[in-house]
């Protein structure tokens, strides 16, 4: 599957769609952004049942400036609606593909405990480090 290309608009609908979203927050002038580009297409074609994203932090300010967007590329990772992952800086194709495993085994119904339960019991929601 091709990556979609997500604005304003498309980015609150895509992420809280049910399964796994990865989004790639990116700049034309951005070097390690570059690098990530092919690892990023690479993955969205070898994984089919996932939605991959991108947003062009230029063109969509506005977007960048509310999820406080302060270093790119930045992955955000959301399953079924929650992030669980949102960390600036280029995943080589291993630790992407790592990190895919990784979302794919979560136990949903934990993280929803985890959630309910409130930020004391929050800590353990992200899934890789």
């Amino acid at each position: 599957m091709a990556t979609v290309e997500l604005d304003f608009n498309a980015f609150g609908e895509i992420v809280t769609s049910p399964g796994i979203v990865l989004v790639d927050l990116w700049a034309e002038w951005c070097g390690p952004c570059k690098q990530f580009g092919p690892i990023f297409e690479a993955a969205s074609e070898a994984n089919q049942d996932i939605i991959f994203g991108k947003v062009d932090t230029e063109a969509n300010q506005d977007l960048a400036g509310a999820l406080e967007i302060t270093s790119i590329p930045t992955l955000m990772v959301f399953r079924d609606g929650i992030m669980l992952y949102n960390r600036a800086g280029a995943l080589p194709a291993p630790m992407l593909d790592e990190l895919i495993s990784a979302v794919r085994n979560v136990n949903m119904d934990e993280v929803r405990a985890d959630i309910a339960a409130g930020p004391a019991g929050n800590e353990s929601s992200e899934v890789a480090e």
